[in-house]
């Protein structure tokens, strides 16, 4: 585990258990500094109905941030929160196996958009038309993958300049759906964002049906 410490939930399944398990399965991508409330509140929101399988560059253990505005701080301050395990490596992940992908914000965006692995998953999920799902700096790695250009994105303001370099247009709503894409801004926007993206990947399957 190089190291790092468990202290948090504890996702991981085993092989035979995620083959056994009949629900639809989401994937939640994570990495070390990913925002904790980011992370979470899907990972338990949507396990009501699915099964998030948490996906990083490795199976591993990964540290998550909280990101906070104190007093006398012009941007966020950043502290050590859960740690997470991933199920399962990014290169280890097949796209039919799921019916959406949620990327989460925090710091962890700024170097998970490098990941080849990553942004294969991402294209293959935007062209098969999968529900993604992304907040803050996870708009990051849609970016990096090429796949908002000329369509309508939002994230925290800061990150603007990020989705509009790789031809986004920024729109300054709390959520914003685009095709198969749901962005969020920040934290007071995840009860809105989930509930569409609920929505969303429990329409996909009737929707996949009609396009065969």
């Amino acid at each position: 585990m190089n190291g790092k410490e468990r202290n948090g939930p504890r996702s991981s399944l085993t092989r035979e258990e995620l083959q056994n398990e009949n629900r639809p399965r989401v994937l939640l991508v994570i990495g070390d500094g990913a925002e904790v409330l980011d992370t979470m509140y899907p990972f338990y929101r949507l396990a009501e109905d699915y099964r998030v399988v948490v996906a990083g560059p490795q199976k591993d253990t990964y540290h998550l941030v909280t990101h906070e505005l104190v007093p006398g701080w012009d941007i966020t301050r950043e502290g050590p929160g859960y740690h997470l395990e991933a199920d399962i490596a990014f290169r280890d992940v097949d796209p039919n196996d799921y019916v959406g992908m949620i990327l989460p914000g925090g710091r962890a965006p700024e170097y998970l958009r490098y990941d080849a692995d990553l942004l294969r998953l991402v294209k293959a999920f935007v062209v098969s038309e999968k529900p993604v799902a992304s907040i803050c700096h996870g708009i990051e790695i849609l970016g990096a993958a090429d796949v908002i250009r000329g369509k309508e994105v939002t994230t925290i303001p800061k990150c603007r300049l990020d989705a509009e370099a790789c031809g986004a247009i920024y729109v300054d709503n709390p959520v914003v759906r685009s095709g198969n894409l749901i962005c969020a801004q920040g934290k007071k926007d995840m009860s809105s964002w989930m509930q569409e993206f609920a929505r969303m990947i429990s329409d996909y399957p009737a929707r996949a049906d009609r396009g065969r």
